[in-house]
Parts: C-alpha cells; structure tokens; sequence
C-alpha cells in the first residue's frame, strides 16, 4: 500500500488529473494520489472506459470522465472545467503492435502519446503556474531501444523524454517540474500479447536483473515521489522504472 510509504494526507487539498488513469499504471497512479488525499479525475478515451472504471471496486478515485486527447479543442474545454489543478499525470496511451509501419497508424500513435500529452500540457499551463505544481509524464524503457515492431509507439516515448527535458526547462520560471516516468515491462493490458507469448515473455524476464514482471503500483510508488515534496528540486528527469532492464 501507497499509506505505508507515505503519509496518509500527503495530497490533501491537492487537485489532480491523470489523462489516460481509468485502467493500467494510469489507474494506479490515480488510487495512490487518492489514497494521499487528493482530490482526483481521471479520463478515459471513451464514455464506455469511464464507466467501466466507475464499476470496478478497486476504483478509488472521484471522477472519471471521457476526453480524446487528440481532441484540442475537447481538451481545452475539459481543463475549463478545474477551478485549479496542482498535479498532470499524462498517462494516456495506445500501441498497434505489428501496425505502426503503415504511417497512417504510425500517426494515429504520435498523435495520441506524444502530441495529447503536449496538448494537456499546454492546456493545463496556466493553472499549474498558480499552484505552483507538476506533471508527470510517460515515456517507456523503449525512449532508449528500437523496437521493430512498434515504431510509432518508440518514436512517441523518445519524443516524451525529450518534450519533458523541454518543457523542465521552458515552465522552470513558473516553479512547475516537469518529469516523466519510464516504465519498463509492466502488467497492463499494452503487455498481455508480449506475456501470452513464452519466448517473448522469457526473453524480457531473463535480461530483467529483477526477474520478474513490473506491475502498475511498482511505477505509482515513481510517480508519487516524483509529485511530492521530496522531488521538490527535481526536474526534467526521467525516472526508469524497469526492475533493471536498461542497466542490463
């Protein structure tokens, strides 16, 4: 549990929203802010995904609601909505494994995981300047590898670490940290094609010094830090959360 690292009211009156958090490592960064107090909305690409997330027992966050973060204009209305906002977690995501090569899907990758975190970004600006906040953005261990069967999903995540880098320096002035989390060989529903095959499955475990799958409370407890008080002086990191695999 998240309360046994961290104080129970480590969020409270603290406001958050994770693009992306209605299941995976977004859902889990969501519970763990809540867990901490915080006041915390998740969105979900489709009405559908919200609801789902609503239904679920392991759900603890306030709000889930629907946004297309490809959407500017949707996304622009969505933060309209926060009087303020003191936490972005960009976990919004999809990968088309075996498909990205056609560069019409290539773009559709780009456009939701790199570009919809730009636009939240931008988007959520103004009210993390008056809160003095943060974000927390995704990238993956494959900022650092090619990967040959998802190039737009490769592209987008080096493309995150480098707009976090940018962004750590741009907001800097406005006492906003910029981060990212970069998740290695997690347990979410991207992963289960790569866990449903056993040579794949061995290949990742037997180069992960840690032998094992990550799970979604393995990178919240990274996310969280990177929200607190004890990451107060850090920014534009990106923090590898992969039991090992790219030190290997």
């Amino acid at each position: 549990m998240i309360t046994a690292t961290y104080q129970e009211d480590l969020f409270r009156d603290k406001v958050a929203l994770v693009s992306g958090g209605t299941s995976g490592i977004g859902a889990a960064i969501g519970n763990a802010l809540a867990e901490l107090g915080a006041s915390v909305t998740v969105t979900g690409a489709t009405p559908a995904e919200a609801e789902d997330a609503h239904e679920r027992a392991s759900f603890w966050v306030e709000h889930a609601a629907a946004l297309d973060v490809r959407n500017g204009a949707a996304v622009t209305a969505f933060l309209a909505g926060f009087a303020s906002l003191d936490i972005l977690v960009n976990c919004a995501g999809i990968i088309r494994r075996g498909e990205e090569h056609d560069p019409r899907v290539f773009a559709e990758v780009v456009d939701v995981n790199l570009t919809g975190t730009m636009r939240l970004c931008a988007g959520a600006r103004p009210l993390l300047a008056k809160s003095k906040g943060c974000i927390v953005n995704t990238a993956s261990v494959l900022a650092n590898f090619g990967g040959a069967l998802v190039p737009g999903y490769s592209a987008s995540k080096g493309g995150v670490a480098q707009l976090t880098k940018s962004l750590a320096i741009a907001y800097a002035a406005e006492q906003i940290r910029v981060n990212a989390i970069a998740p290695g060989w997690i347990t979410t529903p991207l992963t289960q094609a790569l866990r449903d095959d056993p040579a794949r499955s061995d290949a990742i475990l037997s180069r992960t010094p840690f032998g094992r799958w990550g799970t979604p409370d393995d990178v919240a407890g990274a996310a969280i830090f990177l929200c607190s008080p004890a990451a107060s002086f850090i920014t534009g990191t990106i923090l590898a959360v992969d039991g090992g695999y790219t030190a290997a």
